[in-house]
């Protein structure tokens, strides 16, 4: 196969901007449609792919994205490597809105979606540490070389939504150790890895939780104004960590399948 990318970043339509020379590909894949069509183009010298997680116009509610159809549809263009900027809000009082978090791990609480590709035989993977050691390092070195602030680790708890969580949900997440929260970290970071492809997330914090915020509760309207007025400052890292993401994949996730013959891959 030849590869149309092999870096990908799935994210919100206000990252359209991050490709030159971009060219739409319209791809079908054994699980329907992807979210909407993925754009190729240019970034610091690699062919990287740019697909809305809910579609450009927020069609897909966080429970209803096609989430094996976006990973399957990037993996069929070659892409091996995924950025995942994503909205979250704090759980933790020091995470104010515009903090950047890089999470280490996730605990997911959602219920009723497709979340394997794994429908027979036995194909049980690793996934002790949800995201890429190696991306996770680009993000991280990037950072520091352009003086952005960034939370290094913590922990990402994906709730179904669409609704927001209650102050007691929310103390609770905190209590069992949770840094942020979001409704669309799973099962996509668990699919990436069930087809062996790496995955980093880097989670813009939107708002401080119902449960940390006491005073008020959380908005779509304030949510989608924090993520907007970040815009820039999110698509500046995710440029300079493409131009810093390594060329050779030598980290666990490119042989999380070694030894196994998934039937979805091998059919």
């Amino acid at each position: 196969m030849t590869s149309t990318a092999d870096v990908a970043v799935i994210g919100g339509s206000g990252l359209y901007s991050l490709l030159d020379g971009a060219r739409e590909h319209r791809v079908d894949t054994p699980y329907g449609p992807p979210s909407d069509a993925v754009t190729v183009g240019q970034v610091a010298g690699r062919r990287v792919a740019f697909l809305p997680r809910h579609g450009r116009d927020h069609r897909h509610p966080p429970h209803l994205i096609p989430y094996r159809a976006n990973l399957w549809a990037l993996r069929s263009l070659g892409v091996r490597q995924i950025l995942a900027p994503c909205a979250v809000g704090g759980l933790r009082a020091e995470l104010g809105a515009g903090s950047f978090v890089l999470p280490d791990q996730l605990v997911d609480r959602t219920s009723g979606r497709e979340r394997s590709y794994v429908e027979s035989g036995a194909v049980h993977v690793n996934f002790a540490d949800p995201y890429c050691p190696a991306g996770r390092r680009a993000v991280r070195e990037t950072a520091d070389v352009i003086g952005m602030p960034l939370s290094s680790a913590g922990t990402v708890v994906v709730i179904d939504g669409p609704r927001f969580s209650t102050r007691a949900e929310s103390r609770w997440y905190a209590a069992a150790g949770g840094t942020v929260i979001n409704m669309t970290g799973a099962p996509e970071a668990a699919l990436a890895r069930e087809l062996a492809l790496c995955y980093t997330t880097i989670a813009l914090v939107t708002d401080l939780d119902a449960g940390v915020d006491g005073d008020r509760g959380v908005t779509q309207e304030e949510v989608f104004r924090v993520f907007k007025d970040n815009t820039e400052r999110m698509r500046g890292l995710l440029l300079a960590t493409i131009a810093h993401l390594p060329t050779e994949r030598t980290c666990p996730c490119a042989t999380a399948l070694d030894g196994m013959r998934p039937s979805y891959l091998t059919a």
